[in-house]
């Protein structure tokens, strides 16, 4: 289990959203810091080692930037130094916010690892990716494992060999998704996720790539342990993910939306709240006297009434009181006290 309990870990994706650029990365992480969120999560990747030259980019990636473009270059634009890992790194350290990226590659992952990472995210992409899923396993971190475009076999299969490598299931988070930028509402299948729960035995969370923020809380509502979401310093940037991502007033209302309900979650008890205790009495209602009631006359429907407020006797011993003989002279809305 990663996040804590009753707690969801929110990761705020800047992703490649800094462009190349460590200032605007900088500004990136002030935002999630702001904002509150637990992680500030972007990327480390080769690009010589995760994709070809001629590898085409994906439609979304086409409409927010030069489309002639190759995946390989516009890769090659947004990696990341180690030493741009290291000064994010400490300035993360320096607003009090923990970072995290996505190794793309084994030698990636060795970077992050050797930079006193203690988490690995698995991309939706490397699911299906045997010898990486096999060497994550094999470091027994805990892990963060995105199943966007996969099938619930293909993240059992995944499940299964990182536990044959050693993980146990116990220290696996899977996040459900959809990999299109941004998800189309009716592409979400929000419930999927407590399928990925029920069927498989392993924490559950949400990696959203919708526009807006409401998936993102219905999916804490839902259980997510985890919400993973993109943002941006500003959504009209060049670059393949700043349209799908939320804006910085967007994060802020997200975190506290996403903490207001968990507080409203609560308990599985259901009893009156301290706040509600004061108001029974207002609320509810007693059997009280219609009209005029003489001693020994028979209490019936006729000469009873139920109104506010609620310190007498309760209107659910009605039928125990109809019938009865009258222990004393009564005057209109005078309380039933027999």
């Amino acid at each position: 289990m990663i996040a804590m309990q009753n707690r969801t870990l929110i990761i705020a994706e800047a992703g490649v959203n800094h462009n190349g650029d460590i200032k605007l990365a900088k500004q990136l992480i002030d935002v999630a810091a702001d904002a509150g969120t637990d992680y500030v999560k972007f990327q480390t990747f080769n690009a010589e080692r995760i994709v070809t030259k001629t590898a085409d980019k994906a439609e979304y990636q086409k409409q927010s930037f030069d489309s002639s473009e190759s995946q390989f270059e516009m890769l090659k634009r947004l990696e990341l130094s180690v030493e741009m890992h290291l000064e994010l790194i400490e300035h993360c350290e320096h607003r009090s916010i923990k970072f995290l990226s996505t190794g793309f590659d084994i030698q990636s992952v060795d970077l992050l690892v050797g930079l006193g990472l203690n988490l690995i995210k698995i991309p939706s992409g490397e699911i299906t990716n045997l010898p990486f899923l096999r060497y994550i396993g094999s470091l027994g971190l805990p892990v963060i494992l995105s199943s966007g475009m996969s099938t619930m076999k293909e993240i059992a299969d995944a499940l299964l060999i990182l536990e044959q490598t050693g993980l146990p299931r116990a220290k696996i988070t899977v996040l459900h998704c959809t990999t299109e930028y941004p998800t189309p509402m009716d592409e979400v299948n929000l419930r999927a996720m407590n399928s990925i729960r029920n069927t498989l035995g392993v924490a559950v969370g949400y990696s959203d790539h919708t526009l807006g923020i409401e998936v993102s809380v219905a999916a804490v509502a839902l259980g997510a342990s985890v919400i993973e979401k993109h943002f941006t310093i500003d959504r009209s940037l060049p670059g393949p993910d700043h349209k799908a991502s939320l804006e910085p007033n967007e994060l802020f209302a997200m975190v506290k939306a996403i903490r207001n309900i968990e507080v409203a979650l609560g308990s599985d008890v259901k009893e009156p709240t301290i706040s509600e205790i004061k108001n029974i009495r207002i609320a509810r209602k007693s059997i009280l006297a219609g009209r005029k009631i003489e001693i020994g006359e028979i209490l019936s429907a006729s000469n009873l009434v139920i109104k506010r407020p609620g310190d007498g006797v309760s209107p659910m011993r009605w039928d125990h009181l109809i019938g009865q003989a009258a222990s004393r002279e009564y005057l209109p809305d005078e309380k039933i006290d027999q």
